[in-house]
């Protein structure tokens, strides 16, 4: 479990050392997600309002990182990637609450909470429990704007 942790942390802070970079202007949010899909961000460097249209947030909340229930559901998230980057998931993580963040005001969590987010920023689904990828998949891919996501690719792939 704590290789597992180490190893979703290791994208963070990978963007976070490219930051730290004198050459290199640091990377915003929305640049590390678009740079790799698979990134996990933490809710104090977040802005939702950059994802909105771009992408899916989803949020996952806790009082400290040691949470069991938090460290279960980073890696039950952690098993497909893919299946989060295909369906414009950004994964923003946010375990301090003395640090009052944007995102931990509008949400108001208490303890865990995993939240979903539309491209619209509407909240989809609030659950106390972790999910595994695969229930979360389920829930996008039953939303209109995935539907007409899936629709649009298959036209393209059609067409070329």
């Amino acid at each position: 479990m704590t290789r597992t942790l180490a190893f979703l942390l290791s994208g963070f802070l990978a963007t976070v050392a490219v930051a730290d970079d004198e050459t290199t202007p640091p990377l915003s949010a929305l640049d590390a997600w678009q740079a790799d899909h698979t990134v996990i961000l933490d809710a104090a460097d977040v802005t939702l309002d950059d994802f909105r249209w771009l992408a899916r947030p989803v949020v996952v909340f806790a009082d400290s990182p040691n949470d069991p229930r938090f460290q279960q559901q980073m890696e039950l998230l952690a098993m497909r990637p893919n299946d989060l980057a295909e369906r414009d998931i950004v994964l923003i993580t946010d375990t301090d609450p003395s640090a009052e963040t944007a995102i931990r005001t509008a949400l108001r969590p208490r303890g865990f909470m995993m939240a979903l987010l539309g491209k619209d920023g509407g909240v989809r689904l609030r659950k106390p429990l972790p999910w595994d990828t695969r229930e979360l998949s389920r829930v996008i891919d039953k939303m209109p704007m995935r539907q007409q996501e899936i629709e649009d690719r298959r036209a393209s792939a059609i067409s070329e």
